[in-house]
């Protein structure tokens, strides 16, 4: 038994076989050190080959002690059977060793802000998250995925969670599927096909409302928190003009992808199917809305902090010339107008909330780095989402 104290989690690591040779050993040796550390306690059973009975009691003496759930990670398949058979799964937080997995000269099909996705087989595809990304938050992205699919959203169906080097990814099955980004590469002739088909899924994304239950967050509230947070930043007035124009989109229940975009939208089987639900929450449709102007708007016409073309293609999934196009598609079937002329007028109402997406992904993403910060706050908020929101007008859909 080895034991790790450290920022505030005290791991304790088992190892070789637990039975009636040396459980009450391990019962002495466990309490000792739950004594110094009662407040977040690890079971890392990585090394553990067996446990009898014995050793379960000592567990769930440990588990009563404390009085909370006690985690129980990287647990063999042998060891999984034995709490599983006897129970000891329903009473302890026990989760399986994590599966290996190498993505070396495997398809890259995507990639974003978190990670990238590759195919890793014929059937399945894996989203590998950056190096520092913590497993609790992969494990709440592949959470939220599966309350989603639950929900009766068309996503991608993620049934493991991997891990590849450093870093952790999630596997999702999808047979042959390639994304709305690689099937515009193979054939552009077919742009309004596919892009006007992804605003038919768009639009039953948004006819989805999920009940109270499912702990999806509202993205008002969080665009409202991300406000508070810059209270040191900005001024008490420039505060209260932006929280004020948040305030005024009306409140909704609706169902929100959060990243709505060309590789994030796969299709299988003639089927458009969804990954990357992790950013998901309820709000008003125009946070998504605005988010995909975001993306085919304001960043290719920008660079939006883009260093070449390369790399815009790269984060864009395809050429950005047909950037625009996309987004006259998606507007034109979304909302059901058809002419360049009513398109603009949607494209130039829709503006302010645009960029206030891309104000709050701007400065969110520079970390603790807080002269990038006050850099963007003046570029962004100051110069561009201030003047816009003085004549923003209301929402009607």
């Amino acid at each position: 038994m080895t034991i790790n104290n450290k920022d505030g989690k005290l791991t304790i690591c088992l190892d070789g076989r637990i039975d009636t040779k040396n459980a009450a050993q391990t019962e002495s040796e466990l309490f000792a050190a739950v004594e110094a550390k009662t407040e977040d306690i690890v079971i890392d059973a990585e090394k553990l080959e067996y446990i009898s009975s014995a050793g379960l009691r000592v567990l769930l003496k440990l588990r009563k002690s404390i009085n909370k759930p006690l985690p129980v990670i990287n647990v063999s398949r042998d060891v999984y059977d034995i709490l599983e058979t006897t129970g000891f799964t329903e009473l302890l937080d026990v989760r399986k060793a994590l599966r290996e997995v190498s993505v070396e000269g495997c398809e890259l099909i995507g990639s974003g802000g978190y990670g990238k996705v590759y195919r890793i087989d014929p059937e399945t595809i894996v989203k590998i998250y950056n190096p520092g990304i913590s497993l609790e938050f992969v494990e709440q992205e592949r959470a939220t995925s599966q309350k989603a699919f639950i929900m009766g959203v068309p996503t991608a169906i993620s049934y493991d969670v991997v891990k590849c080097g450093d870093s952790y990814g999630v596997v999702y099955e999808l047979l042959n599927a390639k994304t709305t980004a690689q099937l515009l590469n193979e054939d552009p002739q077919k742009l309004s096909e596919i892009f006007g088909r992804s605003a038919g899924l768009l639009k039953k994304l948004h006819s989805i409302v999920p009940d109270k239950e499912s702990g999806l967050p509202d993205r008002k509230t969080k665009m409202l928190e991300w406000v508070d947070s810059l209270s040191d930043l900005i001024t008490e007035e420039e505060s209260g003009k932006i929280k004020a124009f948040i305030n005024s989109i009306p409140d909704r229940d609706t169902f929100l992808h959060g990243d709505f975009n060309a590789k994030n939208v796969m299709v299988q089987d003639d089927e458009f199917l969804l990954i990357d639900i992790g950013d998901a929450s309820v709000g008003h449709p125009v946070f998504d809305i605005a988010g995909i102007m975001l993306v085919y708007i304001i960043i290719p016409a920008t660079r939006g902090g883009i260093r070449s073309d390369e790399d815009l293609i790269r984060f864009l999934g395809f050429d950005f010339e047909y950037a625009q196009k996309i987004w006259g598609v998606i507007c034109g079937a979304y909302f059901g107008i058809k002419s360049p002329e009513e398109i603009g007028a949607i494209t130039q109402k829709l503006m302010p909330y645009c960029l206030l997406m891309m104000t709050f992904h701007a400065l969110s993403t520079q970390g603790d780095n807080i002269e990038a910060v006050k850099m963007r706050i003046d570029l962004v908020l100051r110069q561009r989402l201030l003047p816009a929101i003085e004549d923003v007008q209301p929402l009607d859909f």
